[in-house]
């Protein structure tokens, strides 16, 4: 079983997340009451939607994880799953959007944020200032 499905598996155990199909159509995702949060894209990158708010106040520490990738203006954040810490961070992260989205609620007159599924611009940490 990848990393991934495990994750999945993991979190669709949790109560405040609901399997749902996701809105870019690739792959699998988890919802909350609030949003969707978590997109499985492949058997190693998953988009994770955080809000701006939660990506500003973790982006130091975001940018520090070599798993994880920005893209610029983006509400989700890309995490690529291949050793057991990157699937713990995951975990962790997931908390963090669930309470962001509780604690900072989109607006209904808000677009929906797009997922960085199909944008190519996501970038790798120190990478992101251009230079």
């Amino acid at each position: 079983m990848t990393m991934a499905l495990r994750a999945m598996a993991r979190l669709a155990s949790w109560p405040d997340l609901t399997e749902t199909p996701p809105s870019c159509g690739t792959g699998r995702a988890l919802r909350s009451v609030q949003d969707e949060i978590v997109h499985f894209h492949t058997d190693q990158d998953v988009d994770l939607h955080l809000t701006a708010r939660a990506i500003k106040r973790f982006e130091d520490h975001l940018r520090g994880a070599t798993a994880v990738r920005l893209v610029p203006g983006s509400r989700w954040v890309t995490i690529r799953l291949e050793v057991e810490t990157d699937m713990d961070l995951l975990l962790t992260l997931v908390s963090v959007a669930l309470q962001a989205h509780q604690t900072w609620p989109v607006s209904r007159d808000t677009p929906p944020a797009k997922c960085n599924d199909h944008q190519d611009m996501a970038l790798p940490r120190g990478n992101s200032s251009g230079s």
